[in-house]
């Protein structure tokens, strides 16, 4: 029985490891292709080249589930918008600005399997004298993911740091199998949006 339990323990990690590996390399493809539209969009980078999430390294019960992380997002603008500093992107909030967004959840009680929620942000105001560039934003993904995709389709989130309005689509992650699918699913959509008047 011990050794059972040890496989499925092993099992359990690789796979998940697995999948870790292949959304990374999901969210490079879609930055490779956004890198080669006309407006050359570049991701945001608020602490280096990484990803946006929350996990902790509490023993509280509430700290105890995000040691496994359930969810990520990653940003996107165009180069015209980016100021480089020390590996990270400085992208001061103008009326102008609009922001890609890719979010991805892997496991979540009211979803019966993962997603890949994406789209466009506008309208990014923030509130407070440290909020002048988005990169200070970002955090709001994680701490805030309910409320902020709470009316998809559309975003209309404000609270005490900033407002912003978007629009989005989703898709089942496990439907993107090819880079096809990434294109028309993904990337086409995506600019569909941020294209838009």
């Amino acid at each position: 029985m011990s050794n059972e339990l040890a496989q499925q323990t092993m099992n359990a990690f690789d796979f998940v490891q697995k999948l870790y590996f292949e959304t990374s390399y999901l969210i490079k493809e879609i930055e490779g292709l956004l890198q080669e539209e006309e407006e050359k969009f570049l991701i945001r980078r608020s602490g280096g080249y990484s990803i946006t999430t929350r996990t902790s390294t509490g023993l509280d019960p509430f700290g105890v589930e995000l040691w496994l992380m359930k969810n990520l997002t990653v940003f996107f603008a165009p180069e015209s918008f980016t100021e480089n500093f020390q590996g990270l992107t400085i992208t001061k909030l103008q009326d102008s600005l609009k922001i890609i967004v890719v979010h991805i959840v892997f496991t979540d009680k009211e979803a019966n399997e993962p997603k890949i929620i994406f789209g466009c942000l506008r309208d990014i105001k923030g509130k407070k004298k440290d909020y002048s560039k988005f990169e200070s934003l970002m955090f709001e993904f994680s701490y805030n993911i309910k409320k902020i995709f709470s009316k998809l389709p559309n975003i209309d989130y404000e609270d005490i740091y900033c407002s912003f309005r978007g629009e989005l689509k989703q898709v089942n992650l496990f439907s993107i199998n090819n880079s096809d699918k990434v294109r028309n699913k993904i990337i086409e959509p995506m600019l569909e949006l941020y294209r838009k008047k």
